[in-house]
């Protein structure tokens, strides 16, 4: 593929309003997040009613994008947003950070967890399973946008994006919607059927999932405003996943010790 004949972002417009294909691939993945928690509702790894779905969802989208704009604006772009004050709200206008998403799901789900009187790391759990098929069809999303796109190369299946150069690229949006979505998903989903204490499961998500970042940033172009760190090997990305997978392996411990038993054994 070629920029020349890149996929329309946009499926149908009618007047001032238009369809894109990037939120329909995160509707797709709330829907599917939804059918995912009413069957851990029915396993009884997750114990709340079916009619609380639609508040965790909608909960989670809330502390979602504002943990991703808060970490895009102070982490990644500060000195911009600095002297741009008005512009902070501007979510629009793009700018996001996946490592504040993840955190703000994390804090979400502490917090509908305590408003329901639930143990936290069950719904931290529940959250983590189904949170990578967001990103799955997320990243699909960014590659239909022709964004995030990877660093040159001269590997086959090399794609030049619109706004990316005249050359090839890694088409590192689809590497992630393989490993960090799903792959990671199928990871946590026989695990949970595994796992005799809740919070490893949080653990797990947050320990694959920056293993996983962390390889797939040598192949994504860093970002320009930021560049490389340590003599040009590091990205801010590969930073802040050394920082989640200590994060995951020292939930992964907590949970061992704490011992919050699954409630029920999943068949």
């Amino acid at each position: 593929m070629s920029a020349t004949n890149w996929i329309d972002p946009v499926i149908f417009s009618i007047g001032p309003l238009a369809v894109r294909w990037y939120g329909l691939m995160y509707v797709i993945g709330f829907v599917l997040a939804g059918f995912l928690l009413k069957r851990m509702i029915d396993e009884g790894f997750f114990q709340i009613g079916k009619e609380k779905i639609d508040s965790l969802i909608t909960t989670e989208i809330i502390f979602m994008f504002l943990g991703a704009r808060i970490a895009y604006v102070f982490i990644y772009n500060w000195d911009y947003y600095g002297s741009h004050l008005s512009e902070i709200l501007s979510v629009w206008r793009g700018g996001l950070s996946f490592h504040g998403a993840a955190v703000g799901l994390f804090i979400g789900a502490l917090y509908f967890a305590k408003k329901n009187k639930l143990p936290g790391f069950q719904v931290t759990d529940v959250v983590c399973i189904t949170g990578p098929l967001g990103i799955m069809f997320g990243r699909i999303g960014n590659f239909i946008n022709a964004e995030l796109y990877g660093r040159t190369t001269d590997v086959s299946w090399g794609i030049i994006f619109p706004g990316g150069g005249p050359y090839p690229r890694h088409p590192s949006q689809l590497y992630e919607s393989l490993f960090e979505g799903l792959i990671l998903f199928l990871i946590l989903w026989f695990a949970h059927k595994k796992v005799k204490s809740y919070g490893i499961i949080t653990g797990v998500f947050f320990a694959v999932y920056g293993v996983f970042r962390y390889g797939i940033e040598f192949f994504r172009e860093a970002d320009a405003q930021l560049g490389y760190y340590f003599g040009g090997t590091t990205t801010m990305g590969q930073i802040l996943c050394l920082i989640q997978i200590l994060f995951g392996i020292s939930l992964i411990v907590y949970a061992l010790k704490k011992k919050d038993s699954v409630a029920m054994k999943i068949a």
